[in-house]
This record gives C-alpha cells, sequence and structure tokens, in this order.
C-alpha cells in the first residue's frame, strides 16, 4: 500500500504550479483527487492523466462556491480525507498604490477561501478522522516587499491554521500549514516588479540555494496529509531551501 490508498482529496488551485504538482503526487501516492480551480481547460490538462480523479471550475473567493465544492466531492466519491487548500496569488505593488480591489483580491484567494473550505470541509474530515493542510508561505512568517495584502492573507492563514489546531485538539482531526519558498512555477516565471522598484530589498526573498521545483513541496503537503504524519497537529513547515536558515 501507498501512503495515501483509499483517501480522497480536495486540492485547490489544481491547474497549475504547486496545486497540479499536489494533484499528481496524491494519485501517484494512492489518493483518490478532486482539484479545483478557475481555468477548466487546464484542469483537463493535469487531470488526463489522474486515474479516477475529478475536477471542476470554482471561484474560492466566494463562500457558496466553496461549500458546492466540498459538497460535490463528497457526492462523487462518498467521503472527504484531505484538504489541500494550495491556491495562492501574489503580485508586488506598492502599498501607497494599492487599490482596495487588489487588496480584497489577494484576502480573497489566500485568506478567505482557505477558511470557507475548511469551514466546510470540517465537518466531513471530523467523520473520516481527516486532516487539512493549508499551503502559506515564507511570507506567512516574515515580511516581503511590496507585498502587503500577500503577507497579511499568509499570516492569517498561518494564524487559522493554529487557532483550528487549538480548536480541534481533542478531535480526531489534524491540521496543519505549509510554508513555501519560491518555486519554478507561473507564479515565479511571470513575476513582475513595480516601476523603479528596489532590487535589494526584493532580493531579500531569495533563497541560498535558489527556486524549488513544486514537486518536492507537493512531497511535504502529502506527507503531512498521510498517517506517516499521525503525531504532527498545528505545525507550519517552512519548506524554502534554506532562506530561513541564515
Amino acid at each position: 500500500m501507498t501512503a495515501l490508498d483509499g483517501k480522497v482529496a480536495l486540492v485547490t488551485g489544481a491547474s497549475s504550479g504547486l496545486g497540479a504538482a499536489t494533484v499528481k503526487v496524491f494519485a501517484e501516492r494512492g489518493a483518490t483527487v478532486f482539484g479545483i480551480a478557475r481555468d477548466t481547460g487546464r484542469l483537463a490538462e493535469v487531470f488526463a492523466d489522474v486515474p479516477g480523479g475529478r475536477y471542476a471550475s470554482v471561484d474560492i473567493g466566494s463562500a457558496a462556491a466553496c461549500r458546492q465544492a466540498v459538497a460535490d466531492c463528497v457526492a462523487a466519491f462518498g467521503r472527504l480525507d484531505v484538504l489541500a487548500n494550495v491556491a495562492g496569488f501574489h503580485q508586488m505593488r506598492r502599498t501607497i498604490t494599492l487599490t482596495d480591489a487588489e487588496w480584497e483580491h489577494d484576502l480573497a484567494v489566500n485568506l478567505n477561501g482557505p477558511f470557507y473550505l475548511c469551514r466546510a470541509a470540517l465537518p466531513h474530515l471530523l467523520e473520516t478522522g481527516g486532516n487539512i493542510v493549508n499551503v502559506a508561505s515564507v511570507a506567512g512568517v516574515e515580511g516581503e516587499v511590496y507585498s502587503a495584502g500577500y503577507c497579511a492573507a499568509k499570516h492569517g492563514l498561518v494564524g487559522l491554521t493554529r487557532a483550528l489546531a487549538v480548536e480541534f485538539t481533542k478531535e480526531k482531526v489534524r491540521i496543519n500549514a505549509v510554508c513555501p519558498g519560491g518555486m519554478l512555477t507561473p507564479q515565479v516565471t511571470d513575476f513582475a516588479a513595480p516601476d523603479d522598484a528596489d532590487w535589494e530589498l526584493i532580493m531579500r526573498i531569495a533563497a541560498p540555494r535558489g527556486f524549488m521545483d513544486p514537486v518536492d513541496v507537493a512531497t511535504t503537503i502529502a506527507f503531512l496529509a498521510s498517517a506517516d504524519a499521525a503525531a504532527i497537529h498545528g505545525a507550519v513547515y517552512r519548506v524554502d531551501n534554506g532562506k530561513g536558515a541564515d
């Protein structure tokens, strides 16, 4: 048996980057995966070689859409064992020109959506003794330049993880977070700095070993989602290629 045999996992951000890598790693380790993201075409490409998997286009900024996604997953597979909140959005912007809409979008994707999904999934996870893995960021445990909305949301996601872990200490459910550093994903390859940006400040986020392959982070998510991590609850894992060592 592999580490996730017989488990049903709901993975957000499943159409690209770390979300797509997580779908593949979960499937390789025996899980049945229900993936959600906005882009149905890209979801179809990811799930073309994921046996038994299903996917749906979902706006995780909508509480109603998140409730429906959880309901659809349970209706399709009869249970839910793992919620992996992988979806994220990061665009560098100067704080003094950050619009209300941009701020609200940063929080909607990076914090509100994970909360809505946790709230909807927890009754099912309590039934199965399942778990949640929230993907925050190193920006959830330290500051990053031109990233006020992103940092606020990711710090919030770390706080949400810890709060839920305490609230459900006496229940048979686990809640943990992963804080990745820079990965070779579209979020990095499509990176754009503000005009006249201070590159000395930007380079403070760089890891000494460079960018990671998203699969290396996905395997950490899969470990935390598996019975191999049975004693890990309320943890915040940095996976950052050595950035936190300085």
